[in-house]
C-alpha cells in the first residue's frame, strides 16, 4: 500500500508542477526576454521549468513523513492507511508542491526585479551620456540688437 501512496503522491506532484509551469510560462519568458538575449531566454526558461519540477516534486513527495506508515512509533503502533489518511496525504502533496514552487518563484522574481533595476539603470545612464554628447554645452548665443 505504501508503494501505491508513493506513486500517487509522485503523480500528483508532477501534475501540480506541470500546471504551475504552464501558468507561469508567459511571465517567465517575458521577464527573461527583457533581461537576457533572445538566444539565452529559451535556455533559461528550460532551466527554470526543470527547477519547478524538481522543487515541486521534492516538496510534494515527502518520504520522511511516509515512514510513519512503515515504521512503528515508540508505542509499537504502525499507522494504517485508510481513506481519510489518503486524502490528507494527497492534500499535503498538493500544498507541499505549491509551497516549494512558490518560494522558488519568489526568489526568481526577486532576483529578476533586482536585475531589471540594474539593467534599467545602465540603460538610463547610457542614454543620458549619449544625450550629453550631442547637446550644446551652454545656451545658444543671442543676437544683439
Amino acid at each position: 500500500m505504501i508503494v501505491i501512496l508513493l506513486l500517487v503522491t509522485l503523480v500528483v506532484a508532477i501534475v501540480m508542477s506541470y500546471l504551475i509551469g504552464l501558468l507561469f510560462t508567459k511571465p517567465i519568458m517575458k521577464i527573461l526576454g527583457r533581461l537576457v538575449s533572445d538566444e539565452l531566454a529559451p535556455i533559461w526558461h528550460r532551466y527554470l521549468m526543470f527547477a519547478i519540477y524538481v522543487v515541486g516534486i521534492s516538496g510534494g513527495v515527502r518520504l520522511w513523513e511516509m515512514e510513519k506508515y512503515v515504521d512503528p512509533d515508540k508505542n509499537g503502533v504502525v499507522l494504517t492507511l485508510n481513506s481519510d489518511r489518503w486524502m490528507i496525504e494527497i492534500y499535503k502533496t498538493i500544498i507541499g508542491s505549491l509551497q516549494g514552487v512558490a518560494w522558488m518563484l519568489l526568489v526568481f522574481f526577486l532576483f529578476a526585479l533586482v536585475a531589471y533595476v540594474v539593467v534599467k539603470g545602465f540603460e538610463l545612464k547610457s542614454a543620458g551620456s549619449k544625450a550629453d554628447k550631442f547637446s550644446m554645452v551652454g545656451p545658444p548665443p543671442q543676437a544683439k540688437a
